[in-house]
Parts: structure tokens; C-alpha cells; sequence
């Protein structure tokens, strides 16, 4: 029988119970252990941060089911029983916690912790409260950088996630249901923990039974050193309170993303162009139709897909090998897989130890971006686009019979002038998604940004209701061929 378990950062993820092994039970603890000196290094640098989203409001569609029924959308002429209506969301606040990375202010947090946050406030241990920024989000890793202008703050200190052996002593410090500063003991249950808890996310989690709460969620995961080996950012359960199993991101892949975050807005995601399972899954799967499949291997990630024009193809793997070991280093796990690619940045080159028929071969790749260049991705806004835009007033939908759209206010050079569009036009699509507000578009240029197209395909209305299309190319002239 299934078990729905309900996670931290709002996702829904269904397990069955043989997902989760005790793999401490057996390991013996030698001596005491003092985590005083842990404590009363890190807890300076853990802070709680609240989060607010302003209330808005939003154009939706709704139905009538009593015109519906009785007919008589068609016989007043609106067109049936659909039709759309106003409505206000309510002002939302929420609360974590977030580690103090640097003495004047950088703090790393979860990225679901700030999402959308129109008001941030950071407060100290000692009772310090600061407005803060967003520097960047990271919605793949579930990372984000936010910065207080202050001055000699506590810098937690970094330790490696590599080191950490199952069965080690950790502290998890946050601030669950809004009780500040609060430590929790527990050990290393697991590393390279992969949950599919998100479509797409990079996983390699930290799995810890050091109690985890709501309001725990970017808060820090120290060693026995007081040195930041982890982010706290989910648990499991069925009840949404902790029952036995946290997780938290290893400094070995926050390292990385906080250090893209800062030098360029947005994450440089190096690809190794492939698809594929742990090997034991695709054992499992095979034996479920009768077969009895040899790879020469029961560890490692076998290749179910190779991706066109990949760094994996042009080095000549294919479907059915099996990857071992990355730089020397062995990968059992899909999540050590990720983790060791998610360090790399396109352009770099990798060592890759495969096995094809039970054959051993290493081969030297170069990884790519999502759009199959080396070069880096800058972050993308209107402010690239060289446009001023805002929403369209209800007036203005009106008499130009629209439900929504972008109106350009004003133009100077950038991307957008580049590719034809002018101050007034009214931009209704982007991409097929309909353009409602500045925080719509802003989205639509992220996700473009980061896709193997990099392109806006924008349809547009004059003022006096000519319809017309332009193509957006987000790719430098320079850089769009690079390989």
C-alpha cells in the first residue's frame, strides 16, 4: 500500500515504504560527543527570515451555471456561460531561515522560502533586524541569495559535505514554527538521497535525523566543527510535522550555485547530455519482463537516452552504456551523478568511465548548456529588453476588447528595438502564455532564457488593433553558434 507523504517545501511526493532504509541502526558511537562547541559556533549565524507577498489582484475566468443551464448567456449575447471576474489575493507571510555566508551580509536561504516575496526581512540572533534583496534564485537546486547592507555580521564557516560519513554527529539550527535559534542533534542517515520531488530539480540531498520543522527551511546543517555542511530545506511526513527524516542540500553543490548567483544572476547549468537510471532500477525493470539483463555491474547510471548533439554524443556514448565514474570518482547513485556535474560549469571538460558490453572505456567530454553552447547565460530582464511595460487598465481593455496584455510605455535600445517593436504597442502573447502582468513577462523571459531555443515568439495588437509578431532573439550574434 501506498503512503502520501507531505514535504516541506510544499511538494507532494508518494513512496512506498521500502524507499527508506535504517542505515545508523548498526553503527556504534564511540564515546561521548560534545556539540556544545558546534552550537555555539553556528547559532550566530543562522538567521530568520520573513517573507511577505502583497495581495493582488488577478483577472479569472469563471463559468455561470445558471446561464449555462437556463441559456441565457446566448439570448443576453455574452457568448454563453464563460466569463471573467476580479478577485483579490490575500497578503501572505511566511517564515524560515537563512545562513549568514559573509560579513557584509550575503545570506544563503532556500528559494522557496523567498519566492515571490515583495518584502523581506532578515533578523539576528541578537535581535537585529534588516531589510534584504533578492540576488538570485535558483529554482532547480532550490537555492537563493539574499543580501542586508550590514556591516561585521557572524559568517558561518564552510565546511566540505564531502567528508561527511554516515553515522556522524550533525546539528540542524533554524527557526521551526517561529522559535528562534533553535538546535536539534541527529547523524548522517544517508548521502546522494534522490526523491523526485520535483520535476526537473537537481537532488543529492543530505538525509539526517536531526528533528527538521516548518520554518527550519534554509537553515543551516553543521558538522561537529560548527561548520556548514548542508541547507535544511524538507522533511517527510505524513502529517506535515517531522517524523524521522530530513534533508538537506550539501555545501558541495550551495558552493557552486551561490558563486553563479553572485558573479551573473543565474546559475551557468552544465549538461552532460544524457538521460538514464540507476543500473539496479533497470535490472528490477528488465526482471518484471522476464529477462535477466548482465551489464557487467549492479552501481552506476545506465544511459537510457543520449541527447542530439549533446556533450555525451559527440563523445560517442549511446544508449545501454553504463556510467561508473566521473573524473575518477565512482558514481553509484543518480544523485552523485548530479552532483558532480552541477559543480562543473559549460565549457569544462569531464573524465568519463563507462561500460559498454562489459568493456571498460574512458572518454574526455566537454560539457554544454541547455542550448548546446560553452559560453555563459546572462540573466535576462526588462531591463535587457530595453522596454518599460505595465498592464493594460480596464478601460484601456475595454475600448481595445482585450482580457489582458503589456503595454510598451517606452523604448530605447535593446533587444526588443532590435527586433522591430515599438513604444505603444500592446504585447498580448509570449511564448503561447497570455501577458497579464510585469511579473508574467519577467517569467517568460527566465524560462526562455534557459531554454535550447532562446527565443521570444511575442504577438502584439496596435493601438488601433492590428495584430503583428516579432521573433525576440536572446543570443548574442556572437556567442548563438559557439559551440
Amino acid at each position: 500500500m501506498k503512503r502520501t507523504l507531505l514535504i516541506l517545501s510544499a511538494f507532494v511526493l508518494t513512496l512506498t515504504p521500502a524507499t527508506f532504509t535504517a542505515t545508523a541502526a548498526s553503527v556504534p558511537v564511540a564515546g561521548n560527543v560534545d556539540l556544545t562547541v558546534a552550537a555555539e559556533r553556528a547559532v550566530n549565524s543562522v538567521v530568520y527570515i520573513k517573507a511577505v507577498t502583497n495581495s493582488r489582484m488577478q483577472t479569472v475566468p469563471y463559468r455561470d451555471p445558471f446561464e449555462d443551464f437556463f441559456g441565457f448567456g446566448d439570448f443576453f449575447g455574452r457568448g454563453g456561460g464563460t466569463r471573467e471576474r476580479k478577485i483579490e489575493t490575500p497578503k501572505r507571510t511566511g517564515t524560515g531561515s537563512g545562513v549568514i555566508l559573509t560579513a557584509d551580509g550575503y545570506i544563503v536561504t532556500n528559494n522557496h522560502v523567498v519566492e515571490n516575496a515583495d518584502e523581506l526581512t532578515v533578523k539576528l540572533n541578537d535581535n537585529q533586524e534588516y531589510k534584504a534583496r533578492i540576488i538570485g534564485t535558483d529554482a532547480t537546486t532550490d537555492l537563493a541569495l539574499i543580501k542586508v547592507e550590514a556591516k561585521n555580521l557572524s559568517p558561518i564557516t564552510v565546511g566540505s559535505s564531502d567528508k561527511l560519513k554516515l553515522g556522524e554527529w550533525v546539528l540542524a539550527i533554524g527557526n521551526p514554527f517561529s522559535l528562534t535559534s533553535t538546535v536539534t542533534a541527529g547523524i548522517v542517515s544517508a548521502k546522494a538521497r534522490t526523491l523526485g520531488a520535483k520535476a526537473g530539480s537537481i537532488e543529492s540531498f543530505i538525509q539526517t535525523d536531526a528533528a527538521i520543522n516548518p520554518g527550519n527551511s534554509g537553515g543551516a546543517l553543521v558538522n561537529a566543527e560548527g561548520e556548514l555542511v548542508g541547507i535544511n530545506t524538507m522533511i517527510m511526513s505524513q502529517t506535515g510535522s517531522y517524523s524521522g527524516y530530513g534533508f538537506a542540500i550539501p555545501t558541495s553543490i550551495m558552493n557552486k550555485v551561490i558563486e553563479d548567483l553572485k558573479t551573473y544572476g543565474t546559475v551557468q547549468r552544465a549538461l552532460i547530455g544524457i538521460r538514464g537510471t540507476e543500473v539496479r532500477n533497470q535490472i528490477d525493470a528488465e526482471k518484471e519482463q522476464g529477462r535477466t539483463p548482465d551489464y557487467g555491474t549492479v552501481n552506476g547510471i545506465y544511459v537510457t537516452e543520449v541527447t542530439a548533439d549533446g556533450a555525451a554524443e559527440e563523445a560517442g556514448l549511446r544508449k545501454g552504456d553504463v556510467i561508473t565514474a566521473i573524473d575518477g570518482k565512482e558514481i553509484q547513485k543518480f544523485g552523485e551523478l548530479q552532483e558532480s556535474i552541477v559543480n562543473h560549469r559549460p565549457g569544462d571538460k569531464v573524465k568519463v568511465t563507462y561500460l559498454r558490453d562489459k568493456k571498460e572505456h574512458t572518454v574526455t567530454l566537454t560539457l554544454r548548456n541547455a542550448q548546446g553552447t560553452t559560453t555563459a547565460l546572462k540573466n535576462l530582464d526588462t531591463e535587457a529588453m530595453g522596454a518599460a511595460l505595465r498592464p493594460l487598465t480596464d478601460k484601456e481593455k475595454e475600448e481595445l476588447n482585450l482580457s489582458s496584455g503589456l503595454l510598451i510605455t517606452a523604448i530605447r535600445d535593446g533587444k526588443f528595438k532590435e527586433a522591430g517593436l515599438t513604444k505603444g504597442l500592446i504585447i498580448v502573447k509570449i511564448n503561447d502564455r497570455e501577458m497579464k502582468t510585469v511579473e508574467d513577462f519577467e517569467d517568460v523571459v527566465k524560462q526562455a532564457n534557459l531554454s535550447s531555443e532562446r527565443v521570444l515568439w511575442i504577438r502584439a495588437k496596435t493601438l488601433s488593433g492590428i495584430t503583428r509578431s516579432f521573433a525576440v532573439e536572446l543570443s548574442d550574434p556572437e556567442t548563438k553558434n559557439s559551440k
